[in-house]
């Protein structure tokens, strides 16, 4: 989440009495994240009981002809029990709405918060949220590709150029080179696949103990492998934020959620090694993209790409894959 696009207070009062929730009372913008822009929306309805919502505003990684998708998606997880925000329709039932030639959609707003030092309990929590989501959207009907698979991070990196990665690390752009050439030859075409969340890190998570009470921004979720999205999973909550450190208790206790859920075959165990290079890889291109190219007076401050170049010398390590082994 972040802020990109700045309204007024007359437009924004105006946006949100074209929905039943109310008057508006306040908006405050959210900084954390890099793809869309959010405000946290608080009004007041005709017996004085207070409301909170978040309004998106999707900008320009988002491609508006998914948003039917994204948001039919969140409605069909929360009616099969998953902990996931629901979509507040407008007065004339529609999921999304058009202001100043942008998309922008009103969500649930759900109690809790995202923890910045997980324990071991939490990641249990969220690996067995994460797979009852698998489950769920087995019965969506819809389907859409993956916009952020590795031909996008190709495209991302390449834009950047050897110059540019150079210029956040000496040692970036070999590193990109032999990862990218790894992982188009090896990248798996016959494991499970379904829909997923494809970015669930924790500030993507609201928790209140060890129980996890919302699982936010669906905007990257596609169809795919299942086991990727154990793996971007893993990459986003098993290391320190630097990605200097691997946390093993973490892993052990995410993977062990999932399975309490969701049993992975042994073909998924023996190629979550490769998919969770491909996670680093996902995350490091966007980084690296946005430290290169986020405009300076973004209410967002870019995040560290070698934070993922870390992860990824990690799962390159073959003395690593034990900890994914069943």
């Amino acid at each position: 989440m972040a802020v990109y696009t700045r309204l007024g207070a007359e437009e924004m009062g105006a946006i949100i009495a074209t929905f039943d929730v109310g008057s508006l009372v306040s908006a405050k913008g959210i900084a954390e994240g890099v793809s869309n822009s959010n405000w946290l929306i608080e009004t007041q309805d005709e017996q004085d009981i207070a409301h909170r919502f978040i309004l998106t505003m999707y900008e320009s990684r988002t491609d508006i002809s998914d948003l039917p998708f994204f948001l039919d998606l969140l409605d069909h997880l929360a009616a099969n029990g998953c902990p996931v925000p629901r979509t507040i329709h407008d007065r004339d039932g529609a999921s999304h709405r058009f202001h100043q030639g942008k998309a922008l959609a009103l969500i649930e707003f759900l109690p809790g918060v995202s923890v910045s030092d997980p324990t071991p309990g939490q990641a249990r929590a969220v690996g067995a949220a994460l797979a009852q989501v698998h489950l769920s959207a087995a019965g969506f009907g819809d389907t859409r590709a993956n916009s952020m698979g590795l031909k996008a991070w190709q495209q991302l990196l390449g834009d950047c150029g050897h110059e540019g990665l150079a210029s956040i690390h000496p040692e970036l752009a070999r590193i990109v080179d032999r990862e990218l050439a790894a992982l188009e030859a090896g990248w798996p075409t016959d494991l499970p696949r379904g829909v997923i969340h494809a970015d669930l890190f924790p500030d993507n998570v609201l928790m209140l103990g060890d129980r996890v009470t919302g699982l936010i921004d669906f905007y990257f979720a596609c169809t795919d492998i299942t086991a990727y999205d154990v793996a971007v999973t893993h990459a986003a909550w098993c290391f320190s934020a630097d990605g200097t450190q691997f946390i093993p208790a973490l892993s052990t206790a995410l993977l062990e959620g999932y399975e309490s859920v969701r049993v992975l075959s042994p073909e998924e165990h023996a190629a979550l090694p490769l998919l969770a290079r491909g996670a680093a890889m996902r995350f490091l291109a966007t980084r690296a993209y946005d430290w290169l190219n986020t405009p300076a007076d973004a209410l967002v401050t870019p995040k560290d790409p070698m934070a993922f170049a870390r992860r990824l010398k990690f799962y390159a390590d073959p003395g690593n894959a034990g900890v994914f082994a069943a």
